[in-house]
Protein backbone atom coordinates (compact mmCIF):
# COMPACT_ATOMS: atom_id res chain seq x y z
CA UNK A 1 0.00 0.00 0.00
CA UNK A 2 2.82 2.62 1.04
CA UNK A 3 4.93 3.86 -1.62
CA UNK A 4 8.70 2.34 -1.08
CA UNK A 5 9.74 5.48 -2.87
CA UNK A 6 8.90 9.16 -2.18
CA UNK A 7 9.22 12.69 -4.31
CA UNK A 8 12.45 14.02 -2.64
CA UNK A 9 10.85 17.37 -1.47
CA UNK A 10 12.61 20.33 -3.50
CA UNK A 11 12.79 24.48 -3.91
CA UNK A 12 9.61 24.25 -6.52
CA UNK A 13 7.75 22.40 -3.50
CA UNK A 14 8.67 24.75 -0.75
CA UNK A 15 7.86 27.67 -3.21
CA UNK A 16 4.59 26.07 -3.91
CA UNK A 17 3.48 25.77 -0.58
CA UNK A 18 4.79 29.05 0.44
CA UNK A 19 2.43 30.97 -2.43
CA UNK A 20 -0.72 28.67 -1.26
CA UNK A 21 0.11 29.33 2.99
CA UNK A 22 2.71 32.45 2.91
CA UNK A 23 6.10 32.04 3.85
CA UNK A 24 4.92 31.82 7.52
CA UNK A 25 3.17 29.10 7.70
CA UNK A 26 6.27 26.96 5.94
CA UNK A 27 8.89 25.69 8.48
CA UNK A 28 11.94 24.41 6.72
CA UNK A 29 14.91 24.96 8.99
CA UNK A 30 15.79 22.37 11.49
CA UNK A 31 15.38 24.42 14.69
CA UNK A 32 11.64 24.96 13.33
CA UNK A 33 11.02 21.27 13.14
CA UNK A 34 12.37 20.37 16.16
CA UNK A 35 9.39 20.18 18.31
CA UNK A 36 7.21 18.38 15.27
CA UNK A 37 9.99 15.26 15.34
CA UNK A 38 8.46 14.05 18.27
CA UNK A 39 5.29 13.14 20.24
CA UNK A 40 4.85 11.87 23.71
CA UNK A 41 5.63 7.92 22.61
CA UNK A 42 8.85 6.89 24.29
CA UNK A 43 11.94 8.57 22.71
CA UNK A 44 11.51 7.95 19.30
CA UNK A 45 12.00 11.33 16.91
CA UNK A 46 11.78 11.59 13.19
CA UNK A 47 12.45 14.36 11.14
CA UNK A 48 10.00 16.28 8.48
CA UNK A 49 11.05 17.53 5.23
CA UNK A 50 8.56 20.51 5.62
CA UNK A 51 6.12 21.46 8.80
CA UNK A 52 3.18 23.16 6.75
CA UNK A 53 0.58 25.08 9.20
CA UNK A 54 -2.33 25.79 7.06
CA UNK A 55 -5.22 27.61 8.39
CA UNK A 56 -8.22 27.11 6.77
CA UNK A 57 -10.21 23.77 5.43
CA UNK A 58 -9.21 24.97 1.94
CA UNK A 59 -5.70 24.82 2.39
CA UNK A 60 -5.73 21.27 4.01
CA UNK A 61 -7.87 20.69 1.22
CA UNK A 62 -5.14 21.95 -1.36
CA UNK A 63 -2.64 20.62 0.30
CA UNK A 64 -3.22 17.32 0.03
CA UNK A 65 -4.72 17.38 -3.73
CA UNK A 66 -0.70 19.02 -4.69
CA UNK A 67 0.82 15.88 -2.02
CA UNK A 68 -1.09 13.09 -3.54
CA UNK A 69 -0.58 14.23 -6.99
CA UNK A 70 3.51 14.21 -6.27
CA UNK A 71 3.78 11.30 -4.32
CA UNK A 72 4.23 13.22 -0.50
CA UNK A 73 3.48 11.61 2.40
CA UNK A 74 1.50 13.43 4.77
CA UNK A 75 1.43 12.98 8.59
CA UNK A 76 -1.71 15.07 10.25
CA UNK A 77 -0.20 16.01 13.76
CA UNK A 78 -2.39 18.00 16.65
CA UNK A 79 -0.91 19.00 19.98
CA UNK A 80 1.71 15.96 19.54
CA UNK A 81 0.26 14.26 22.97
CA UNK A 82 -0.32 10.81 21.27
CA UNK A 83 1.40 7.95 22.67
CA UNK A 84 1.36 5.61 20.10
CA UNK A 85 3.53 7.64 17.36
CA UNK A 86 0.39 8.54 15.30
CA UNK A 87 2.08 12.37 14.34
CA UNK A 88 5.86 11.28 13.74
CA UNK A 89 6.43 11.57 10.45
CA UNK A 90 8.28 7.87 9.50
CA UNK A 91 8.65 8.71 6.00
CA UNK A 92 9.37 12.10 6.16
CA UNK A 93 7.54 13.94 3.89
CA UNK A 94 5.42 16.94 5.47
CA UNK A 95 3.66 17.27 8.62
CA UNK A 96 0.71 19.33 8.73
CA UNK A 97 0.00 20.87 11.72
CA UNK A 98 -3.34 21.89 12.53
CA UNK A 99 -2.80 24.01 15.82
CA UNK A 100 -3.68 27.54 13.55
CA UNK A 101 -6.99 25.73 12.95
CA UNK A 102 -7.66 26.61 16.13
CA UNK A 103 -11.21 28.29 16.29
CA UNK A 104 -14.89 27.31 18.04
CA UNK A 105 -17.28 28.46 15.16
CA UNK A 106 -20.42 28.09 17.19
CA UNK A 107 -22.16 27.46 20.25
CA UNK A 108 -25.71 26.68 19.03
CA UNK A 109 -27.18 26.36 22.69
CA UNK A 110 -30.95 25.74 21.97
CA UNK A 111 -29.64 22.37 19.87
CA UNK A 112 -26.60 21.35 22.32
CA UNK A 113 -24.72 21.41 19.95
CA UNK A 114 -21.31 22.96 18.57
CA UNK A 115 -18.63 23.25 15.55
CA UNK A 116 -15.26 23.54 15.86
CA UNK A 117 -11.73 23.64 13.82
CA UNK A 118 -8.92 20.43 14.87
CA UNK A 119 -6.97 22.75 16.31
CA UNK A 120 -9.18 24.13 19.51
CA UNK A 121 -7.75 22.55 22.63
CA UNK A 122 -10.15 20.26 24.52
CA UNK A 123 -10.28 22.20 27.99
CA UNK A 124 -10.59 25.61 26.35
CA UNK A 125 -13.43 23.86 24.53
CA UNK A 126 -14.97 22.51 27.81
CA UNK A 127 -14.40 26.00 29.35
CA UNK A 128 -16.25 27.56 26.57
CA UNK A 129 -19.10 25.65 26.57
CA UNK A 130 -19.34 25.41 30.73
CA UNK A 131 -19.70 29.04 30.60
CA UNK A 132 -23.25 28.42 28.86
CA UNK A 133 -24.08 25.87 31.45
CA UNK A 134 -23.03 23.17 28.90
CA UNK A 135 -20.71 20.19 29.20
CA UNK A 136 -18.20 18.27 26.79
CA UNK A 137 -17.30 15.32 28.93
CA UNK A 138 -14.52 13.49 27.56
CA UNK A 139 -11.73 14.18 28.88
CA UNK A 140 -8.05 13.12 28.38
CA UNK A 141 -5.15 13.44 30.70
CA UNK A 142 -3.53 16.17 28.35
CA UNK A 143 -6.83 17.98 28.04
CA UNK A 144 -5.13 21.13 29.22
CA UNK A 145 -2.56 21.06 26.05
CA UNK A 146 -4.48 18.09 23.45
CA UNK A 147 -6.65 19.20 20.71
CA UNK A 148 -10.07 18.06 19.98
CA UNK A 149 -8.88 16.86 16.78
CA UNK A 150 -6.23 14.41 18.12
CA UNK A 151 -9.43 13.28 20.22
CA UNK A 152 -11.62 12.37 16.95
CA UNK A 153 -8.43 11.11 15.55
CA UNK A 154 -7.57 8.47 18.24
CA UNK A 155 -11.12 8.08 19.71
CA UNK A 156 -9.97 9.80 22.80
CA UNK A 157 -11.61 8.77 25.99
CA UNK A 158 -10.52 9.98 29.98
CA UNK A 159 -12.02 9.28 33.11
CA UNK A 160 -15.09 10.60 32.65
CA UNK A 161 -15.66 7.63 29.95
CA UNK A 162 -17.40 5.15 32.88
CA UNK A 163 -20.38 7.52 32.62
CA UNK A 164 -20.71 9.40 29.36
CA UNK A 165 -18.59 7.87 27.03
CA UNK A 166 -15.53 8.46 24.54
CA UNK A 167 -14.87 11.21 21.98
CA UNK A 168 -16.76 9.17 19.38
CA UNK A 169 -20.42 9.45 21.51
CA UNK A 170 -20.29 13.17 21.02
CA UNK A 171 -19.77 13.45 17.35
CA UNK A 172 -22.34 14.59 15.38
CA UNK A 173 -20.96 15.44 11.50
CA UNK A 174 -17.63 16.03 10.80
CA UNK A 175 -15.76 18.11 7.55
CA UNK A 176 -12.95 15.90 6.24
CA UNK A 177 -10.23 16.50 3.55
CA UNK A 178 -9.80 13.69 1.28
CA UNK A 179 -6.37 12.40 -0.27
CA UNK A 180 -7.21 13.85 -3.26
CA UNK A 181 -8.50 17.37 -2.00
CA UNK A 182 -12.05 16.76 -1.90
CA UNK A 183 -14.04 18.42 0.91
CA UNK A 184 -16.54 16.53 2.55
CA UNK A 185 -19.41 16.56 5.38
CA UNK A 186 -19.66 12.75 6.70
CA UNK A 187 -23.25 13.19 7.71
CA UNK A 188 -25.71 15.30 9.24
CA UNK A 189 -25.88 18.01 12.77
CA UNK A 190 -28.48 15.23 13.91
CA UNK A 191 -29.00 13.17 16.46
CA UNK A 192 -30.34 10.74 14.74
CA UNK A 193 -28.79 9.60 10.99
CA UNK A 194 -29.54 6.20 9.55
CA UNK A 195 -28.96 7.57 5.92
CA UNK A 196 -26.11 5.09 4.52
CA UNK A 197 -22.97 3.88 5.76
CA UNK A 198 -21.90 5.74 8.75
CA UNK A 199 -18.49 7.64 7.38
CA UNK A 200 -18.74 10.00 10.74
CA UNK A 201 -17.63 7.20 13.09
CA UNK A 202 -15.64 5.30 10.65
CA UNK A 203 -13.17 8.89 10.51
CA UNK A 204 -13.25 8.62 14.29
CA UNK A 205 -10.21 6.76 15.55
CA UNK A 206 -9.03 6.40 11.88
CA UNK A 207 -5.39 8.10 13.34
CA UNK A 208 -5.42 10.38 10.11
CA UNK A 209 -5.28 7.52 8.21
CA UNK A 210 -8.42 8.21 5.83
CA UNK A 211 -8.80 12.12 5.69
CA UNK A 212 -8.00 15.02 7.72
CA UNK A 213 -10.66 16.26 9.71
CA UNK A 214 -10.82 20.50 9.44
CA UNK A 215 -14.18 20.72 11.36
CA UNK A 216 -16.46 18.83 13.65
CA UNK A 217 -19.90 19.13 14.93
CA UNK A 218 -19.92 18.24 18.84
CA UNK A 219 -22.96 16.86 20.57
CA UNK A 220 -23.30 18.99 24.24
CA UNK A 221 -25.26 17.93 27.10
CA UNK A 222 -26.17 19.96 30.52
CA UNK A 223 -23.71 20.14 33.13
CA UNK A 224 -23.78 18.65 35.93
CA UNK A 225 -24.43 20.72 38.84
CA UNK A 226 -22.32 19.27 41.53
CA UNK A 227 -19.63 16.67 42.39
CA UNK A 228 -18.08 14.58 45.20
CA UNK A 229 -14.45 12.83 45.44
CA UNK A 230 -13.15 10.65 46.99
CA UNK A 231 -9.58 8.73 47.19
CA UNK A 232 -9.75 4.89 48.46
CA UNK A 233 -6.22 3.20 49.93
CA UNK A 234 -6.42 -0.16 49.40
CA UNK A 235 -3.56 -2.63 51.10
CA UNK A 236 -3.74 -4.99 48.11
CA UNK A 237 -3.97 -3.82 44.19
CA UNK A 238 -5.97 -6.84 42.86
CA UNK A 239 -8.60 -5.59 45.41
CA UNK A 240 -8.67 -2.04 44.45
CA UNK A 241 -9.36 -3.55 40.76
CA UNK A 242 -12.00 -6.64 42.10
CA UNK A 243 -14.09 -3.38 44.14
CA UNK A 244 -14.64 -1.61 41.04
CA UNK A 245 -16.92 -4.43 39.26
CA UNK A 246 -18.47 -4.34 43.39
CA UNK A 247 -19.64 -0.42 42.84
CA UNK A 248 -21.43 -1.09 39.57
CA UNK A 249 -23.18 -4.04 41.14
CA UNK A 250 -24.60 -1.98 43.21
CA UNK A 251 -26.19 0.41 41.22
CA UNK A 252 -23.67 3.33 41.52
CA UNK A 253 -22.17 4.91 38.19
CA UNK A 254 -19.35 7.00 39.15
CA UNK A 255 -18.47 9.74 37.14
CA UNK A 256 -14.72 8.59 37.35
CA UNK A 257 -12.72 6.09 38.44
CA UNK A 258 -9.20 5.84 37.98
CA UNK A 259 -6.64 3.31 39.59
CA UNK A 260 -3.46 4.13 40.86
CA UNK A 261 -0.49 2.03 41.45
CA UNK A 262 1.11 3.08 44.70
CA UNK A 263 4.80 3.77 42.88
CA UNK A 264 1.96 5.61 40.53
CA UNK A 265 1.38 7.73 43.05
CA UNK A 266 4.69 8.41 44.42
CA UNK A 267 6.32 9.14 41.07
CA UNK A 268 3.50 12.04 40.92
CA UNK A 269 4.24 13.40 43.98
CA UNK A 270 8.18 13.96 43.28
CA UNK A 271 7.15 15.77 40.27
CA UNK A 272 4.55 17.61 41.18
CA UNK A 273 5.42 20.51 43.74
CA UNK A 274 3.42 21.15 46.95
CA UNK A 275 1.46 18.38 46.78
CA UNK A 276 1.67 15.87 49.15
CA UNK A 277 -0.97 12.79 50.42
CA UNK A 278 -0.09 10.49 53.34
CA UNK A 279 0.09 6.77 51.78
CA UNK A 280 0.13 4.19 54.58
CA UNK A 281 3.58 2.19 54.09
CA UNK A 282 1.22 -1.28 53.73
CA UNK A 283 -0.79 0.29 51.04
CA UNK A 284 -0.44 -0.32 47.55
CA UNK A 285 -3.02 1.11 45.69
CA UNK A 286 -5.86 3.73 45.18
CA UNK A 287 -9.23 3.91 43.44
CA UNK A 288 -10.14 8.12 43.17
CA UNK A 289 -13.98 7.72 42.52
CA UNK A 290 -15.63 10.76 41.79
CA UNK A 291 -19.57 11.20 41.41
CA UNK A 292 -21.50 13.87 39.91
CA UNK A 293 -25.11 14.84 39.39
CA UNK A 294 -27.69 17.78 40.34
CA UNK A 295 -28.72 16.46 43.62
CA UNK A 296 -25.73 17.17 46.46
CA UNK A 297 -28.05 14.74 48.80
CA UNK A 298 -27.66 11.92 46.18
CA UNK A 299 -24.39 12.00 45.88
CA UNK A 300 -23.78 11.60 49.58
CA UNK A 301 -26.07 8.79 49.63
CA UNK A 302 -23.66 7.32 47.10
CA UNK A 303 -20.90 7.72 49.04
CA UNK A 304 -22.11 6.53 52.20
CA UNK A 305 -22.59 3.20 50.14
CA UNK A 306 -19.42 3.27 48.71
CA UNK A 307 -18.10 3.50 52.16
CA UNK A 308 -19.74 0.16 53.49
CA UNK A 309 -18.93 -1.35 50.25
CA UNK A 310 -15.43 -1.10 50.91
CA UNK A 311 -15.41 -2.62 54.40
CA UNK A 312 -15.34 -5.81 52.61
CA UNK A 313 -11.86 -5.20 51.52
CA UNK A 314 -9.04 -4.44 53.42
CA UNK A 315 -9.06 -0.45 53.01
CA UNK A 316 -6.79 2.58 54.35
CA UNK A 317 -8.72 5.44 55.58
CA UNK A 318 -10.71 6.55 52.89
CA UNK A 319 -10.40 10.26 52.34
CA UNK A 320 -13.47 12.43 50.95
CA UNK A 321 -12.14 16.03 49.34
CA UNK A 322 -13.85 18.46 51.57
CA UNK A 323 -12.68 21.94 49.15
CA UNK A 324 -12.75 22.67 45.30
CA UNK A 325 -9.32 23.10 46.09
CA UNK A 326 -8.59 19.12 47.59
CA UNK A 327 -10.38 18.11 44.73
CA UNK A 328 -8.67 20.28 42.17
CA UNK A 329 -5.36 18.83 43.86
CA UNK A 330 -6.14 15.42 43.46
CA UNK A 331 -6.99 15.60 40.24
CA UNK A 332 -3.93 17.32 38.88
CA UNK A 333 -2.33 14.39 40.54
CA UNK A 334 -3.92 11.84 38.71
CA UNK A 335 -3.30 13.70 35.43
CA UNK A 336 0.17 14.33 36.19
CA UNK A 337 1.11 10.09 36.73
CA UNK A 338 1.95 10.13 32.51
CA UNK A 339 4.75 12.79 33.07
CA UNK A 340 5.76 11.98 36.41
CA UNK A 341 6.41 8.47 34.68
CA UNK A 342 8.48 9.78 31.38
CA UNK A 343 10.29 12.18 34.26
CA UNK A 344 11.27 9.02 36.09
CA UNK A 345 12.18 6.74 33.01
CA UNK A 346 12.05 6.24 29.40
CA UNK A 347 9.10 4.05 29.10
CA UNK A 348 6.63 1.77 26.88
CA UNK A 349 2.93 2.49 27.95
CA UNK A 350 0.63 -0.20 26.65
CA UNK A 351 -2.93 0.58 26.88
CA UNK A 352 -4.88 -2.53 27.78
CA UNK A 353 -8.58 -2.95 28.14
CA UNK A 354 -10.74 -5.83 29.37
CA UNK A 355 -14.11 -6.03 30.82
CA UNK A 356 -13.95 -4.51 34.11
CA UNK A 357 -14.84 -7.61 36.22
CA UNK A 358 -11.27 -9.14 34.50
CA UNK A 359 -8.93 -6.10 36.18
CA UNK A 360 -8.01 -7.70 38.77
CA UNK A 361 -6.94 -10.83 36.58
CA UNK A 362 -4.85 -8.57 34.22
CA UNK A 363 -3.50 -6.39 36.38
CA UNK A 364 -1.79 -9.85 38.05
CA UNK A 365 -1.10 -11.11 34.81
CA UNK A 366 0.91 -8.21 33.96
CA UNK A 367 2.91 -8.46 37.24
CA UNK A 368 3.70 -11.96 36.20
CA UNK A 369 4.82 -11.61 33.37
CA UNK A 370 7.06 -8.78 34.28
CA UNK A 371 8.91 -11.18 36.78
CA UNK A 372 9.74 -13.63 33.91
CA UNK A 373 10.41 -11.59 31.54
CA UNK A 374 12.50 -9.25 33.96
CA UNK A 375 10.83 -5.99 33.37
CA UNK A 376 9.54 -3.24 36.04
CA UNK A 377 5.70 -1.93 35.16
CA UNK A 378 3.82 0.87 36.56
CA UNK A 379 0.10 0.68 36.16
CA UNK A 380 -2.81 3.17 36.70
CA UNK A 381 -5.68 3.83 34.20
CA UNK A 382 -9.64 4.06 33.90
CA UNK A 383 -10.93 1.46 35.81
CA UNK A 384 -14.60 2.16 35.81
CA UNK A 385 -14.04 0.69 31.68
CA UNK A 386 -11.29 -1.83 32.56
CA UNK A 387 -9.11 0.03 31.00
CA UNK A 388 -5.43 -0.23 32.28
CA UNK A 389 -2.22 2.14 31.32
CA UNK A 390 0.67 -0.49 31.62
CA UNK A 391 4.06 1.58 31.85
CA UNK A 392 7.26 -0.31 31.24
CA UNK A 393 9.99 1.20 32.53
CA UNK A 394 13.24 1.47 30.56
CA UNK A 395 15.20 2.32 34.45
CA UNK A 396 18.92 0.88 33.61
CA UNK A 397 17.99 -1.69 30.99
CA UNK A 398 20.41 -1.31 27.93
CA UNK A 399 19.34 0.11 24.84
CA UNK A 400 19.67 -3.54 23.38
CA UNK A 401 17.39 -5.17 25.86
CA UNK A 402 14.88 -2.35 25.72
CA UNK A 403 14.56 -2.46 21.57
CA UNK A 404 15.15 -6.08 21.91
CA UNK A 405 12.64 -9.21 20.90
CA UNK A 406 12.68 -10.45 24.37
CA UNK A 407 10.80 -7.72 25.50
CA UNK A 408 8.53 -7.65 22.55
CA UNK A 409 7.77 -11.35 23.20
CA UNK A 410 6.58 -9.94 26.73
CA UNK A 411 4.68 -7.50 25.60
CA UNK A 412 3.16 -9.67 23.15
CA UNK A 413 1.95 -12.15 26.28
CA UNK A 414 0.28 -8.68 27.93
CA UNK A 415 -2.10 -8.33 25.05
CA UNK A 416 -2.89 -12.01 24.33
CA UNK A 417 -3.47 -11.93 27.85
CA UNK A 418 -6.09 -9.12 27.21
CA UNK A 419 -7.70 -11.26 24.23
CA UNK A 420 -8.04 -13.88 26.20
CA UNK A 421 -9.45 -12.11 28.90
CA UNK A 422 -12.82 -10.43 26.26
CA UNK A 423 -10.30 -7.35 25.73
CA UNK A 424 -8.31 -5.82 23.21
CA UNK A 425 -4.82 -3.90 23.00
CA UNK A 426 -5.60 -0.68 22.79
CA UNK A 427 -8.52 1.26 24.73
CA UNK A 428 -8.01 5.11 23.52
CA UNK A 429 -4.41 5.69 22.33
CA UNK A 430 -4.32 4.00 18.78
CA UNK A 431 -2.38 1.96 16.98
CA UNK A 432 -0.20 4.36 15.34
CA UNK A 433 3.66 3.50 14.90
CA UNK A 434 4.47 1.17 17.81
CA UNK A 435 1.72 -1.47 18.20
CA UNK A 436 1.05 -2.32 14.44
CA UNK A 437 3.14 -5.16 15.24
CA UNK A 438 0.83 -6.21 17.29
CA UNK A 439 -2.29 -6.37 15.26
CA UNK A 440 -2.04 -10.10 14.86
CA UNK A 441 -2.89 -10.69 18.00
CA UNK A 442 -6.84 -9.17 17.83
CA UNK A 443 -7.11 -9.78 13.70
CA UNK A 444 -6.92 -12.67 11.41
CA UNK A 445 -5.48 -11.82 7.79
CA UNK A 446 -8.24 -11.57 6.14
CA UNK A 447 -9.57 -9.11 8.85
CA UNK A 448 -6.56 -7.04 8.51
CA UNK A 449 -7.00 -7.32 4.82
CA UNK A 450 -10.53 -5.88 4.57
CA UNK A 451 -9.64 -2.57 7.01
CA UNK A 452 -6.46 -2.28 4.41
CA UNK A 453 -9.07 -2.02 1.28
CA UNK A 454 -10.98 0.59 3.57
CA UNK A 455 -7.53 3.01 3.48
CA UNK A 456 -7.20 2.10 -0.53
CA UNK A 457 -10.81 3.07 -1.07
CA UNK A 458 -9.99 6.71 0.75
CA UNK A 459 -6.23 6.88 -0.04
CA UNK A 460 -5.36 4.70 -3.11
CA UNK A 461 -1.91 6.80 -2.97
CA UNK A 462 -1.19 6.00 0.73
CA UNK A 463 -0.24 9.30 1.03
CA UNK A 464 -1.84 9.93 4.33
CA UNK A 465 -0.26 8.62 7.61
CA UNK A 466 1.87 6.13 5.83
CA UNK A 467 3.64 3.48 8.17
CA UNK A 468 1.00 3.67 11.16
CA UNK A 469 -1.71 0.91 12.10
CA UNK A 470 -0.77 -1.85 9.15
CA UNK A 471 2.25 -2.63 7.24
Amino acid sequence: MNKTTWHQLDDSDIQFFQSLLGAEKVLDLQDQMEPYKRDYTEDLEYTPHLVLLPSSAQEVADILAYCNRTNIPVTARGAGTGLSGGALAVEGGVVLSTEKLNRILEIDEQNLQATVEPGVITQVFQEAVAEKGLFYPPDPASKGSCFIGGNLAENSGGPKAVKYGVTKDYVLNLEVALADGRLMWTGANVLKNATALNLTQLMVGSEGTLGIITKAVMRLIPHPKNDLLMLVPFRKATEACQAVATIFHAGITPSGMEFMERDALEFAQAFVDGIEIEIAADVQAHLLIELDGNYPEVLMQEAEQIYELMEQYDCDEILLAESKAEKDKLWKLRRSLGEAVKANSIYKEEDTVVKRAALAELLAGVKEIGERYGFRSVCYGHAGDGNLHVNILKGKMSDEAWQGEHLKEGIREIFALCKKLGGTISGEHGIGLVQKEFMDIMFSPEDIALQKSIKMAFDPNGILNPGKVWD
